[in-house]
């Protein structure tokens, strides 16, 4: 039994270093024998402020880009989130894509690829994983955070680290589990 794994990109933002650091953690999980890892680029869905006009709950949705971003998140049995920090906090695109739908989300795991300067985006993942809970979500422990990301960039691509590699394993080793554990309590939603 394979487990579909999105390994979303969060930032939106041309020029935006998620991406290389996206596709180096999409190669990992590629190779991982749980799951049937998925690369999803927020800015490909280029979801607008939240623009339906029931709530979420309810999947009574009129726009085809809702549309589209909640088959996205059904498809999925786990997550983990490529972040940046902005502000000591989440991207705005990451909130926004979150805040679109809700029953798709839940009793999923989650995990995060967290990158920046001094913090590695340590603090927007600890906002993050408060929104997430809200969503009946599951975050796990397990991460791999990015300090002073400019520093393993190289002509575009990120060089990863062996305590990349070592943590980017770990994290999915584990997110492999609570996805298996979890997926008993989805049948019914």
């Amino acid at each position: 039994m394979s487990l579909v794994l999105h390994t979303i990109i969060c930032s939106t933002r041309p020029g935006r270093v998620g991406l290389p650091v996206a596709q180096w953690f999409h190669g990992v999980a590629s190779k991982h024998e749980a799951f049937d890892a998925r690369l999803v680029d927020l800015a490909e869905f280029n979801l607008p402020i939240y623009d339906e006009p029931k709530h979420p709950t309810l999947q009574q949705y009129e726009h085809e880009h809702t549309k589209r971003w909640s088959a996205s998140v059904a498809a999925a049995d786990a997550f983990v989130f490529v972040t940046p920090e902005y502000n000591f906090g989440p991207p705005p695109s990451l909130v926004n894509a979150l805040n679109y739908v809700y029953r798709e989300w839940n009793y999923k795991p989650a995990a995060f690829v967290s990158y920046g300067g001094v913090s590695g985006g340590i603090r927007a993942v600890q906002m993050e994983k408060h929104t997430l809970t809200t969503l009946k979500m599951m975050p796990i422990l397990e991460a791999v955070m990015i300090p002073m990301v400019a520093q393993h960039m190289e002509n575009g691509r990120f060089m990863a680290k062996e305590i990349h590699e070592t943590s980017a394993t770990a994290l999915l080793n584990e997110l492999a589990r609570w996805a298996a554990a979890l997926k008993p309590m989805r049948s019914g939603v």
